[in-house]
């Protein structure tokens, strides 16, 4: 029986090969190494040297940072169970994705009852999105302020102090998004 592992790094070689555009004994000949070799580690069939590897991720043009980054299969989907939940000011903030503060942005989910506001947000290098989910909200923004209802959006640079309130009598839900991660 194969190796997944070993299987996978066959299959990454062939993609990054194919997407390079290149034949087998193209990519043998520029990795100083057989075509038969590499016929072999696409399929899985043998593995390989730390050297050999180098070898032919350098003739892809790739490092070996880069080559194994994304070796750990990609979570794409999450549900209820996986949110986290934190006070933030008044209301109840839901994130959404496990690990979102190690990527490029943070969706999360923020519940406010009536009479409350988010916890103030300091100015970041960065943006932030909102969707008003259900109910009617007032953002904050610097020192302007838009009233927000259900099915409205708004997309800010986080470039001075940004809150959402909501002093209606109705809950509020928003879904608030930043980039890079600000929660």
């Amino acid at each position: 029986m194969q190796d997944s592992f070993i299987l996978d790094i066959g299959r990454r070689i062939r993609n990054l090969r194919s997407a390079a555009d290149l034949t087998q004994d193209e990519l043998a000949g520029r990795a100083d190494l057989t075509d038969g070799f590499i016929s072999q580690v696409e399929r899985g069939r043998t593995s390989l040297s730390i050297d050999s590897l180098k070898q032919i991720l350098d003739a892809l043009n790739i490092s070996l940072a880069e080559f194994f980054r994304d070796v750990e299969p990609v979570r794409v989907t999450f549900t209820s169970r996986d949110q986290a939940e934190i006070e933030d000011g008044e209301g109840n903030l839901a994130l959404l994705v496990p690990g979102a503060t190690n990527r490029r942005m943070e969706p999360a989910l923020l519940h406010l009852p009536p009479g409350a506001s988010s916890a103030l947000r300091s100015p970041y290098q960065g943006d932030a999105f909102g969707y008003l989910v259900q109910g009617r909200a007032v953002l904050l923004y610097g020192t302007d302020q838009f009233k927000v209802r259900a099915g409205d959006c708004f997309y800010v640079t986080a470039d001075r102090e940004h809150r959402i309130g909501n002093p209606y009598r109705a809950k509020a839900t928003l879904l608030w998004v930043t980039s890079p991660p600000n929660f």
